[in-house]
């Protein structure tokens, strides 16, 4: 049978992912949009790789579980590449939550019920997760392992709670990470590997719309008060990616990678740190 590749969000970052990791095997290319699912396809069969496209809604179940459908028709699947999500700029709270963190707590469920033994999967969590303060040892659970259609009603994520879009991102890619640690018990139960990226500012077309936005200012200061001075690629994103899907990377699971230039780093200790 093929061995399938998910990927999940058209954009850069996860094609830079599937190019190091596809080679041989068959990609399923799903994003919100088809006319973004079949430009990044193109792009893909052009340079060698055997792709198909699918219409997700993130936010939904239905829609979810019918990707999975198409995944497993198409053979096994043994990777997962879940890029999709929402910026601070472009959503409100709400959304931000349903399909940021919602939707990847679905993301990981559904496909982890059908992985393939020796398979891996990376979700693109952010940076802005690791600037979040510590939470307790009962949201930290709660956020990791509360079912996920009981997730959105958990008492801290109510409107009440969230201060503004950035706090719920914030939650939503802490959620990420602690939530793939969780759920990288039960992928290792199918004998697979699970795990997050936690890029900083990448010049993709999401990073570009914060840069150009409310909070772009911000941005800029952060990149030239980190480390590195400048923002990443979706390439090197690309190469933690493979290190963590590949045999390389088989004894990582369960683990969030920060790549963001030294711009938390900074931010906690650095010239960024609050005054």
């Amino acid at each position: 049978m093929n061995k399938v590749i998910v990927v999940i969000g058209a954009g850069s970052i996860g094609q830079a992912i599937a190019r190091r990791v596809s080679a041989g095997k068959h990609v399923l290319l799903a994003d919100l949009k088809q006319d973004n699912a079949d430009a990044a396809a193109k792009v893909l069969a052009d340079a060698g790789f055997e792709v198909t496209t699918a219409v997700v809604d993130v936010g939904s179940r239905a829609s979810v579980h019918a990707l999975v459908e198409t995944a497993t028709a198409l053979g096994n699947v043994t990777g997962l590449i879940h890029a999709a999500g929402v910026s601070p700029s472009q959503a409100t709270p709400a959304t931000i939550l349903k399909i940021d963190l919602y939707g990847t707590a679905l993301i990981l469920e559904e496909f982890g019920n059908v992985i393939a033994e020796g398979g891996a999967g990376v979700v693109i969590a952010s940076q802005s997760g690791h600037r979040l303060p510590g939470l307790s040892t009962e949201q930290n659970t709660a956020l990791a392992t509360t079912p996920t259609e009981q997730l959105l009603a958990l008492p801290m994520l109510q409107s009440d709670q969230i201060k503004d879009s950035l706090h719920a991102y914030q939650l939503s890619k802490r959620g990420n990470s602690l939530r793939v640690m969780a759920e990288a018990v039960r992928w290792g139960k199918h004998g697979a590997r699970i795990n997050t990226i936690s890029p900083g500012i990448i010049f993709t077309p999401l990073a570009r719309d914060e840069l150009n936005g409310p909070r772009g200012e911000g941005y800029r200061r952060m990149i030239d008060l980190s480390p590195a001075k400048r923002g990443g690629t979706p390439d090197e994103v690309g190469a933690v990616g493979a290190l963590l899907m590949g045999e390389d990377g088989c004894f990582i699971t369960g683990s969030d990678f920060l790549m963001d230039g030294g711009v938390t780093a900074s931010y906690w200790y650095g010239e960024l740190a609050a005054k």
